[in-house]
């Protein structure tokens, strides 16, 4: 397999007999005659850590997760045994190799449950060219975007019809915490980003979420729709494509909603 970058694209020659992982578009795809097929994925992806797999299929590009993020927190398993509501969350024999003890919140404010008690595996398949829809989407309870971490993305809430407000507490210093069914990011993951334009994830519509700047002047953008996006250039894409920011717009007074609007693309269920 070659690939080479045009356009902020990611385009991969396969030379094989039958391909998997490919496009097919504008291609005669013969499995038996050795030629040469070319699928293009964006070159965004390569920032996915190795916790995620991307593939590409056809048009649709499958994005595989195991929800285990690559950085450290608090909420990997450790020494220290907590308590809240009633529910405890015993101590382990040793601390994982990625925990740090708790700065953002502490052993009292935290949701009960450890990373590594979690074993799901999350699946989105989006366009590898989305377009945005007629109409917005609102987003939903649970996982709406897989971030480049591994780990999976929330709106802001923290229940149905239930604001953040209450557990803002419980949250580490990357604006994330477990439960019920994940770690999961609610505000700015400060581990890989903090007031700057680096990717954060690929949302279930498939645009991308970048930091709260434009790559193209380190400005924030004065120009974003509703659901916290525009067309412009990003770090991988000098030439421009519809994308999401983080919102400039502080959440008490102090942190930054990773993503509180609507989808303005077709969002696909992440199972």
């Amino acid at each position: 397999m070659t690939k080479q970058v045009v356009n902020g694209l990611m385009v991969f020659t396969f030379l094989v007999g039958i391909c998997y992982a490919c496009s097919s578009d504008n291609n005669d795809v013969d499995g038996n005659d050795g030629n040469d097929v070319t699928g293009i994925l964006h070159v965004a992806y390569e920032e996915f850590g190795d916790n995620v797999s991307v593939t590409l299929t056809g048009n649709t590009v499958i994005i595989e997760t195991n929800g285990m993020p690559n950085h450290t927190s608090p909420y990997w398993s450790n020494t220290t045994s907590r308590e809240i509501d009633g529910i405890t969350t015993p101590a382990s024999a040793v601390n994982h190799p990625l925990f740090v003890e708790p700065t953002a919140t502490s052993y009292t404010r935290m949701s009960p449950g450890n990373i590594d008690d979690f074993n799901g595996s999350y699946t989105l398949s989006v366009s590898s060219e989305p377009g945005k829809a007629n109409s917005t989407t609102s987003t939903g309870l649970g996982a709406i975007g897989i971030a480049v971490s591994g780990a999976v993305i929330y709106n802001d809430e923290e229940g149905p019809n239930v604001p953040l407000d209450n557990a803002v507490s419980s949250l580490d210093y990357s604006g994330a915490h477990t439960g019920p069914q994940s770690f999961h990011y609610h505000l700015e993951p400060k581990a890989w980003s903090n007031d700057d334009h680096k990717l954060i994830g690929v949302m279930a519509d498939g645009f991308f979420l970048y930091g709260r700047r434009d790559s193209e002047n380190g400005e924030y953008p004065s120009d974003l729709d509703s659901s916290g996006g525009h067309f412009g250039p990003t770090i991988h894409n000098p030439d421009g494509e519809y994308h999401y920011h983080i919102q400039n717009d502080l959440y008490l007074n102090e942190y930054y909603i990773l993503f509180p609007g609507d989808f303005q693309g077709t969002p696909s269920s992440i199972q």
